[in-house]
């Protein structure tokens, strides 16, 4: 082995010297090789990035289309509230920002978890007996989508699986699949107001189960659970000893004549991760301010998944400060008639539509009970020169000019979502479209037949 002295920020006679020893196998050449050798560059995608898949994305920007340029284009596919301005959030949200932007006492970092008062407020904020929640139960992040994030990795290993619903928000298996997590998708049943198939979610269960997703208020599909249905999730996923990731972002917008239940007020003993945020109720989602509640009353997570999820974190420092500041304010201080007239331009556009689609022959709505969304089923059967719900809605934009989404979407083909947060006018005039385009290309049973026959 040779040896080799080299300076090391020395000065005079007696610089530091480092003691190296290469090994080169008695060949001074190596050395030579090694300096000969001709950098190349090699920069390639992460394995993460190329598991990345967003199926909406995908779908979305593939259906190359131009709408009708004979009329304006109304857009119902983006669950965004804001978008056409005629859901503006309250005054005393805005203004508790503003205060906060103006004490410059939040411009600096915060701990990665939030600062403790804002923990402390929305804990405050959701506490009931049934479930009971201290600051250290919660945990703030960038938005909703960065809670069941952290959910999920904190959860889940790669090569683990997780149930997710079918149709169910694309988010979770775009996360899943970038980490190396396997999906299983369960069924939820239209004929039922897309109750969970309990029988199918069970078989789904094995040794390599995570967690069960569930989401209620649902996206896509605008349902809302009922207590006994939750409790029978409950069951399942107590029988089977999997923990729960609740994504409710939608909770609490559900309409007069229905009740939420967060989920975790109903559980004695699974443990749930219920994920939320600002974004849908308090109609601010470019806020990106969202929260994880660890409900766990058996300390079956223990500190384990705590500290798990501090640790997930500390990753990107928390969410924007300005916005926490703002927290307190925005919880205790929006009044109820917000909330109220929120869901009652969401029922009215809900029933709109619903009463609209029903009408139209060859397609079949499914009445929502809350969120900002309603699922459509297309009779296939009835609309034979399109080859799936893909096709159907591509074709809607070119000769009308209106964009729903196609449910494939959401790995629920042959339905397509229509968002229900646009101006009511809007909404009409949709339906109104949406109506001529189905009769222009239904088809009854023997016009199908025949145009099979063509084919």
């Amino acid at each position: 082995m040779d040896s080799y002295l080299i300076q090391v920020n020395g000065h005079g006679d007696h610089a530091p010297m480092l003691d190296v020893h290469l090994k080169t196998n008695g060949n001074s050449k190596s050395l030579g090789k090694v300096k000969d050798r001709k950098p190349r560059w090699a920069v390639r995608a992460s394995e993460m990035s190329k598991k990345t898949f967003n199926p909406v994305r995908a779908i979305v920007d593939s259906m190359k289309v131009e709408p009708n340029p004979k009329k304006a284009m109304i857009s119902l596919s983006l669950g965004d509230p804001t978008v056409f301005g005629n859901l503006p959030t309250n005054d005393e949200v805005t203004r508790a920002v503003k205060e906060v932007l103006d004490s410059g006492r939040y411009n600096g970092y915060a701990p990665s978890v939030g600062y403790q008062s804002c923990r402390e407020a929305v804990a405050a904020y959701y506490n009931c007996p049934e479930a009971p929640l201290e600051a250290q139960d919660v945990i703030l992040t960038s938005g909703c989508s960065q809670a069941i994030e952290l959910a999920l990795a904190v959860l889940a290993n790669p090569g683990q699986n997780i149930l997710v619903p079918r149709p169910g928000f694309s988010l979770y298996k775009t996360l899943a699949l970038s980490m190396g997590i396997e999906v299983k998708l369960y069924n939820l049943l239209p004929e039922k107001a897309w109750e969970i198939d309990l029988k199918h979610l069970e078989s789904l269960v094995d040794e390599k189960t995570a967690c069960l997703i569930v989401n209620n208020p649902s996206n896509p599909c605008g349902s809302v659970f009922s207590k006994s249905h939750l409790q029978k999730i409950l069951a399942v996923a107590s029988r089977q000893c999997v923990p729960i990731l609740a994504d409710e972002i939608y909770g609490d917008m559900v309409f007069a004549d229905c009740k939420y239940e967060p989920i975790a007020t109903l559980s004695t003993n699974v443990p749930i991760l219920s994920c939320g945020g600002l974004a849908k109720r308090w109609l601010v989602p470019g806020w990106r301010m969202g929260w994880i509640l660890i409900h766990d009353r058996r300390d079956i997570f223990g500190n384990e998944i705590r500290d798990g999820l501090l640790r997930l974190s500390q990753r990107i420092l928390g969410p924007c400060t300005i916005v926490q500041g703002a927290l307190e304010c925005i919880l205790h201080r929006t009044p109820p008639e917000f909330y109220h007239n929120t869901l009652s331009i969401l029922k009215s556009n809900a029933d709109l539509c619903y009463a609209a689609l029903s009408a139209i022959p060859g397609l079949q709505p499914v009445r929502p009970a809350g969120a900002m969304y309603l699922m459509v089923e297309i009779e296939m059967e009835h609309f034979p020169e399109f080859e799936n719900d893909v096709e159907f809605t591509e074709r809607l934009i070119s000769e009308q000019s209106v964009f729903c989404l196609p449910a494939t979407c959401f790995e629920y083909p042959n339905f397509f979502r229509v968002v229900i947060t646009v101006p009511e006018e809007m909404i009409l005039e949709a339906c109104s479209r949406i109506q001529e385009f189905c009769e222009m290309h239904y088809q009854g049973a023997e016009g199908a037949q025949d145009l099979e026959c063509d084919k």
